[in-house]
């Protein structure tokens, strides 16, 4: 049964039975409620590990409240064979509370964080084609995001994977934080 992009009930991991194998180490399924509050130092710890949140910065309780991501969203991890979680996303489908720039019939990407201990491993790939893999799903036409304008390590990737820029969806969120946009068709 396929689901409408427009019209993708978010849920938590208990009503939802995506999972996905990426290889023999690295699983990519939604995170459990006892996993919530891992999945906010997840998140936190990667974006200080590359420098781009100060200790000060607004934007540690919004990192940090992953219960509102696990309720209105896909709260998406990646585990290894010992269940311990390696990275995380969120995927917001548009029109829902935590989509911000995406449009009628795409799904937005937000938060993509690899665990300081698992760099290198390629996670941040795998949940990134699990989220096109889930707008595919869901019938999106498009995967978009925003990423801040200094993580080259982020933006690199994005464009490996076929990313372009949508310059017009730029946006400031705060003085000095400037938001870049991509987008990637899913038909290809």
């Amino acid at each position: 049964m396929s689901e409408d992009c427009s019209q993708v009930r978010t849920m938590g991991a208990e009503d939802c039975s995506q999972v996905r194998t990426m290889g023999a180490e690295i699983t990519i399924r939604p995170a459990r409620r006892d996993e919530v509050d891992t999945t906010a130092e997840v998140t936190i710890d990667a974006y200080r590990a590359e420098g781009l949140l100060d200790d000060d910065s607004h934007y540690v309780a919004t990192l940090r409240d992953a219960m509102t991501r696990y309720e209105q969203a896909e709260l998406l991890v990646a585990v290894d064979g010992d269940d311990t979680m390696l990275g995380t996303v969120t995927v917001a489908p548009s029109g829902t509370p935590l989509s911000q720039i995406a449009r009628d019939g795409e799904l937005e990407f937000r938060m993509l964080s690899t665990s300081v201990a698992a760099r290198g491993r390629g996670v941040g790939e795998l949940l990134t084609r699990a989220v096109i893999d889930r707008a595919r799903e869901l019938g999106c036409g498009r995967v978009v995001l925003c990423v801040v304008d200094k993580n080259a390590k982020a933006i690199r990737l994005y464009d490996r994977l076929g990313f372009t820029r949508l310059p017009e969806r730029d946006w400031q969120p705060a003085p000095g934080v400037q938001l870049i946009a991509f987008g990637v068709d899913t038909d290809g």
